[in-house]
Order: C-alpha cells, then structure tokens, then sequence
C-alpha cells in the first residue's frame, strides 16, 4: 500500500533523528483535540519543536500529530544528566 504524505508534515528526514537523543514522533488519536494534547505532552517533558499542526492520512483514521524531541534537554533547554 502506498504511503500518503500530508501537504502539512514533511517527510522525516536524517536530520530530525541524526545523533543519539533525537527523535521524531507522530502522535496518532481519534480526534484533533486528543493528538494536539498528548504530543503537548510529550514537548512538557523534552526540549522539542512543538506541536504540528494535525492532519489526517487519506484512508487510515483517525488524526495525526509530529513532534521533533531532543531528549537530552529539558523543556527549558538545560542538559539532563
């Protein structure tokens, strides 16, 4: 089955996960509201990009959201031990 790409969300891409502690994920829930507050989240915990905007893969359900996580830096972008 082919992959569909929203217009919105790139591609993933070497340099979103190019060395250790990073990472790229796609949050994926019935509903807008419940993918925008589960990646928010994950962006309270790890210094990130933020929130996409949510967009839905033509013929799978539900609705998604990518968040880009650098997780060895706090939300406030202090290095973790």
């Amino acid at each position: 089955m082919p992959r569909t790409v929203c217009r919105f969300v790139k591609p993933i891409s070497e340099a979103h996960i190019d060395g250790p502690g990073l990472a790229a994920v796609d949050v994926a829930a019935g509903d807008e509201q419940t993918a925008s507050a589960a990646a928010k989240a994950l962006c309270d915990l790890w210094w990130s990009s933020g929130p996409s905007r949510p967009w839905r893969v033509p013929g799978e359900p539900g609705v998604r959201v990518r968040v880009l996580l650098d997780i060895r830096r706090s939300p406030d972008g202090t290095p973790l031990a």
